[in-house]
């Protein structure tokens, strides 16, 4: 049996995940090697990890169930930040990806989910549907569309309550099976951050919204009646501290909170699955994979590392501000669609004066009756920030409501304080678009929706050649971090057993020049890596 003494070696048969790993000792040293020692021989053995090659990390149900090879997900950013191209790589890859409609107009939202549809086929995606309480149309586009164009699966996010819409889309897939059961033909992942908005999905749909769906004959009469044996959704994300809208809870109190909540409430047909728990917010590094996985989610999802992909939908000047930002670089400020309410949305702080001047745009909403009301010296710095006047902000928003929302237009009309927030609403609407489409002469203003796992992951990165933005291609974002997370998932199970791993080896390493596709790590095979499994290189 060959003996290696280098660091790498021992980082090699540590790193070879498909393959199994067993510490021994060789004359009173302490190596590693993929081959089991004989009994009776001069080599002991002290721990053993078996294989654990990333695609099998997760639940195996939530793999098989949307009919990709890993329990990773890459959820949904609005404005086609997650688009086409990143919606597609990431699906041939194995992996499933949520397209980003929240904010697209229709035409832009029918063609994507067309070209998606050419070609993808029947390839697993999802389409993000977001709860509009100030818009229920642009849920009911959003649903036409995903059922014109045959979409499996939606991603169901920032809902507080069960509408119409989303009811219509998931009883419209469900059909009885050959054994009894019931098949849900249009599955439904849904986000939540609160434990009561996580029991609306793991009960069946209300009877009174099923109801009034029969009496719109939008459902049959056997959907209806299946309806009760299957819960609003296949599986649940929980998510923690992130970018965008975010209650900024810690995932170690929120998803253990969910899963006892639905543990408790069992399942409404007793042949069919549990509900499946997925964890979000700050997942931008392996350890944070590990560590979620560990806290018994059946699978991750990724969100702010994806937007400072090469696949993005985002300007190449934003991706570049993401990858220079760091742990305490996000911030929150008001957001665009609940700005009355005071709801506020996490952001990249570094770069841009966006959350400055929102933050001030609600004060003058909150202190005020109506723009007319506003200081003159508040008057002339909104101008400045609009770089126009705000008679033309208006008008501009008017023209828009006139076209599309004739109803709203009134009400602006007649309440002063309804018609500023609309005019403050534009700034916020609009600096999300500026930053998307890189409109440099806005470039303060840009909004860019961001979590710390950003910063996390440029830590994390930083020396290796996934530092540049040019290099981050979401699939190798994803192969490494699932690599990387089970790496360290073996050397949780070696250390579990006693063994102290040296700290040349505590990191799973990231390759120094570009990677375009999935690599895997040079396998050491048949030997003995005895350098330093003890405590001399903690």
């Amino acid at each position: 049996m060959t003996v290696h003494h280098d660091t790498d070696g021992v980082y090699a048969v540590l790193s070879a995940l498909d393959l199994p790993c067993y510490v021994v000792a060789v004359a009173g040293r302490v190596g590693a090697t993929h081959d089991r020692p004989a009994p009776g021989s001069a080599t002991t053995l002290l721990a053993a990890a078996g294989p654990l090659p990333p695609h099998r990390l997760g639940s195996a149900a939530f793999a098989r169930h949307h009919g990709v090879r890993s329990a990773y997900m890459a959820g949904a950013m609005a404005g086609g930040i997650s688009g086409e191209d990143l919606v597609v790589a990431l699906s041939r890859a194995g992996h499933l990806a949520s397209f980003g409609a929240a904010g697209l107009p229709e035409a832009r939202l029918g063609a994507a989910l067309g070209h998606l549809q050419e070609r993808l086929g029947a390839a697993p995606y999802a389409c993000n549907l977001i709860h509009s309480p100030m818009a229920p149309e642009a849920e009911r586009t959003c649903v036409e569309l995903c059922l014109r164009h045959r979409v499996r699966c939606v991603e169901a996010s920032a809902f507080v309550q069960l509408t119409p819409s989303l009811v219509r889309y998931r009883l419209t897939g469900l059909r009885a099976g050959p054994d009894g059961g019931v098949r849900a033909g249009h599955r439904v992942i849904a986000k939540i951050s609160r434990p009561e908005t996580a029991e609306l999905f793991l009960r069946p749909a209300p009877d009174a919204l099923v109801a009034e769906l029969l009496a719109r004959d939008e459902i049959t009469a056997e959907q209806a009646t299946l309806a009760r044996a299957v819960p609003m959704a296949d599986d649940i994300t929980v998510e923690a501290d992130s970018g965008g809208h975010t209650d900024r809870r810690p995932l170690t109190v929120l998803l253990p909170a969910v899963a006892r909540l639905r543990d408790r409430l069992g399942r409404p047909h007793p042949g069919g699955e549990p509900v499946r728990l997925g964890a979000a917010g700050g997942i931008g590094t392996p350890r944070a994979v590990a560590a979620a996985l560990a806290l018994g989610a059946d699978y991750v999802v990724t969100g702010s590392v994806n937007q400072a992909s090469v696949e993005a939908g985002t300007s190449p000047a934003v991706k570049r501000l993401l990858a220079e930002a760091g742990l305490a670089d996000c911030v929150m400020a008001p957001a665009a669609d609940m700005f009355e309410q005071g709801v506020t949305v996490q952001v990249l702080g570094r770069g841009t004066r966006f959350p400055s001047r929102a933050g001030r745009l609600y004060r003058l909403y909150r202190d005020h009756p109506g723009l007319d009301a506003l200081p003159a010296v508040e008057g002339r710095r909104l101008e400045r920030t609009f770089k126009m006047p705000v008679d033309r902000v208006w008008q501009e928003t008017a023209d828009y409501l006139k076209a599309h929302h004739p109803d709203r237009l009134a009400r602006a009309r007649q309440d002063p304080k309804h018609r500023m927030a609309l005019v403050f609403r534009w700034y916020l609407a609009m600096a999300s678009r500026w930053a998307i489409a890189g409109v440099d002469d806005r470039a303060e203003d840009w909004q860019i929706w961001c979590g710390p796992a950003m910063g996390a992951f440029n830590d994390w990165t930083a020396g290796s050649a996934l530092a540049a933005p040019e290099h981050r291609h979401v699939t190798v974002v994803a192969d490494h971090l699932l690599r990387g997370a089970a790496y360290h998932r073996r050397l949780d199970q070696l250390r579990a057993a006693g063994v102290q791993i040296p700290g040349s080896c505590a990191e799973y390493r990231l390759p120094a020049v570009p990677v375009t596709r999935n690599t895997a790590p040079a396998r050491v095979r048949g030997s003995v890596v005895t350098r330093s499994l003890d405590s001399r290189e903690q």
